[in-house]
């Protein structure tokens, strides 16, 4: 068995270590132009087709719009082997996502969204941003 003065420098030890790995992944990469940066605790980083950044919270994983949104992404993109996610939007609607989310918006207005995200309102696959031909919707949520 350990005593406890082992096991507190043993952790210490992981800790000095688990920072060092930290500062390594700072640094920017030869093969990349964004620098893998860490999300703050309890976040995580996206990207979006125009290459702008968004650090998101965990509980929104559980939200059915980042779950679509992250299978549109698998579909166009792929999974990534340089552990940036780039979802299939721009940042302009990146953020209306995330202040209707803020906001706790109603289920009704999450489906109309999600339904708005799925059908692509335009033909062919084509990312959300890209739906130059189709009809703008608009989810209008009252106060």
């Amino acid at each position: 068995m350990i005593n406890s003065k082992r096991l507190i420098a043993m952790a210490k030890k992981w800790q000095r270590l688990a920072a060092l790995g930290r500062r390594r992944l700072l640094s920017t990469s030869a093969t990349t132009d964004r620098c893998v940066d860490l999300a703050d605790k309890g976040h995580f980083i996206v990207y979006t087709t125009d290459e702008r950044r968004f650090m998101i919270p965990l509980a929104y994983l559980k939200n059915n719009v980042f779950r679509e949104l992250f299978r549109m992404s698998a579909d166009l993109f792929g999974f990534p082997s340089d552990g940036h996610i780039t979802l299939p939007c721009d940042a302009g609607f990146m953020e209306y996502v995330m202040s209707l989310l803020r906001r706790r918006v109603s289920r009704d207005v999450e489906k109309a969204l999600l339904m708005s995200i799925t059908t692509g309102r335009c033909s062919g696959p084509s990312v959300v941003s890209q739906c130059h031909t189709c009809q703008p919707l608009l989810l209008l949520h009252g106060f």
